[in-house]
């Protein structure tokens, strides 16, 4: 098969006009690299991205309801400890599970299945009658939550064109924010409800959306990739006409994408998937998996669902009294998280990953270590009465946390979920994508269920110090693991992640500058 390079294509095209069909992939390669909106293809991005506002709704709400569980139930801290976290932990099944039963079923009706789940969650949380009842809710809702986390993008990213896929990909992380955003007004609008009705109400409001998804989704198309997977070209085709430029270019990318299958198109429901990514990994898969699981591990490692789930208690610890007034600096929180992903859904694919994701982990690092710094100086001056500068540094501590939310925000919050569900073969996607999904869940489950602990145990400014190190040493991971896939299209990966593809690039970038630099020395001579 030929290579793809897109810094390449322009050239090649127009100087082989007589070549035979095998030309049709990397020219359709090309069109890839000219920025262009399909809306049709916008609508079902977002459409599907909307089973992760649940996702987010049912991970913040706890942070405020906690306050009142607590009350309420009589529970301890290491109770509420692991019934805010064991949620992303239960994901786990759900994430492990996504990616065969979309590959079984299809990616449309998985995402059906998941706002089920979800709306089964709600309701058991929301009419619970004790905390084994609550512990009940928050397992089915896990469960949802990592079917949501699996398809979404992996559904956006077959469907997405390549030039507009790191945007339309980035779609679910901000509906996941969005989903935050709501949890936290939740918590303040429902906390001066009585005391029982109050954190029902939160949870019983997840219940609605859930209805309203799964109706919505049976008038999206199948993804165009599953459809040849299981040999329906004909839909697929159809599919792809409505989300390209139009026929022509849907016939390029149908064979294209045939073409990358090869011998695999036979395997229509996952099966030996789990051979070829780990036990028997080409190396570019190797890679691909390297740099999958690496990236959701250091996304959630650095310590994000800690704030999002803990700021009450942060903002407390900084200096902030109230319920009340905790809840509305945990509001702010939301509203930074929601405007930054917006911000990285238009540089994604203007900027590139790379850049944003460096800039971003670099951004949580300072963050973290003037949270830490000023959550140390407070923890020490905390029996000072007289001291007037208290209020000073509860501001600088909100500061930092809105700076550290907007860093994650703007680059490892989308990208990580962006980069997972586009690198992988299709073959390997869902399945692949399902693991990346449950290492994320895993050290979700481990940062959010040790936190009071940790704090406890290290005091709050050395566990946000830990975090810092850890984002740390992700910004190398990402500089050394990850490349640049802006532009290239999803069956171009395997090359991008060779060792042979990535040396031979870098050859002929080294050549064409040469070849530019000799063009001009020429021209100069003749001139002269």
């Amino acid at each position: 098969m030929e290579e793809k390079n897109p810094k390449t294509q322009l050239t090649t095209t127009t100087s082989i006009t007589s070549t035979p069909p095998k030309s049709t992939a990397p020219s359709m390669a090309s069109l890839d690299i000219k920025p262009r909106r399909n809306n049709y293809a916008l609508a079902c991005a977002m459409l599907a991205s909307t089973t992760w506002i649940l996702c987010g709704y049912d991970v913040a709400v706890m942070s405020g309801a906690q306050l009142f569980i607590k009350k309420d139930l009589k529970v301890t801290d290491t109770q509420i400890e692991i019934l805010a976290g064991v949620i992303n932990l239960f994901s786990l099944l759900g994430s492990l599970a996504a990616g065969r039963t979309s590959d079984w079923i299809g990616r449309r009706y998985t995402i059906v299945l998941a706002a089920a789940i979800f709306f089964a969650g709600a309701l058991t949380m929301g009419l619970a009658s004790g905390y084994a009842v609550l512990m009940a809710g928050r397992f089915v809702a896990g469960v949802g939550v990592g079917y949501a986390a699996v398809i979404a993008p992996v559904y956006t990213a077959e469907l997405s064109p390549a030039a507009s896929r790191g945007t339309l990909t980035s779609f679910p992380e901000v509906s996941a924010n969005f989903g935050i955003l709501l949890g936290y007004v939740a918590n303040f609008a429902f906390a001066k409800l009585p005391l029982r009705l109050g954190w029902r109400a939160m949870f019983l409001a997840g219940a609605v959306p859930p209805v309203f998804l799964a109706a919505a989704v049976l008038a999206m198309p199948e993804s165009p990739r599953w459809l040849i997977m299981q040999g329906r070209l004909d839909d697929a085709r159809r599919v792809l006409t409505r989300t390209t430029g139009g026929p022509d270019e849907a016939e390029l990318r149908l064979q294209e994408i045939k073409e990358s299958l090869g011998e695999h198109a036979k395997r229509r429901r996952g099966e030996g998937v789990w051979r070829e990514l780990l036990v028997r990994p080409t190396p570019s898969v190797r890679r691909i998996l390297l740099a999958a699981l690496g990236l959701q591990f250091f996304q959630q490692a650095s310590g994000i669902d800690s704030v999002v789930l803990y700021s009450p208690r942060v903002f407390q610890k900084a200096g902030i009294g109230s319920d009340s007034n905790s809840l509305g600096a945990t509001v702010a929180v939301g509203f930074t998280k929601t405007a930054f992903i917006l911000v990285a859904t238009f540089f994604l694919d203007r900027v590139g990953r790379r850049p944003l994701l460096l800039a971003s982990a670099g951004g949580m690092v300072a963050s973290l270590l003037a949270l830490a710094s000023t959550l140390h100086v407070i923890g020490d001056r905390a029996h000072d009465h007289r001291d007037g500068h208290r209020g000073a540094a509860a501001a600088v501590a909100i500061a930092a946390v809105l700076s550290f939310v907007g860093s994650f925000s703007i680059g490892l919050g989308p990208i990580a979920w962006v980069y997972s569900s586009e690198i992988f073969p299709l073959r390997l996607r869902a399945q692949g994508a399902s693991m990346g999904a449950a290492v994320n869940r895993v050290m979700s489950g481990v940062i959010t269920m040790t936190f009071i602990s940790l704090y406890n145990a290290i005091t709050i400014s050395g566990s946000f110090f830990l975090y810092a190190g850890v984002a740390a040493v992700g910004w190398v991971f990402f500089y050394v693991f990850l490349p640049e896939t802006r532009g290239r299209s999803l069956e171009d990966m395997e090359v991008l992640f060779g060792k042979k593809g990535v040396e031979e690039e870098e050859e002929k970038e080294k050549e064409n500058k040469g070849g530019e630099e000799g063009m001009v020395g020429e021209s100069q001579e003749n001139k002269c």
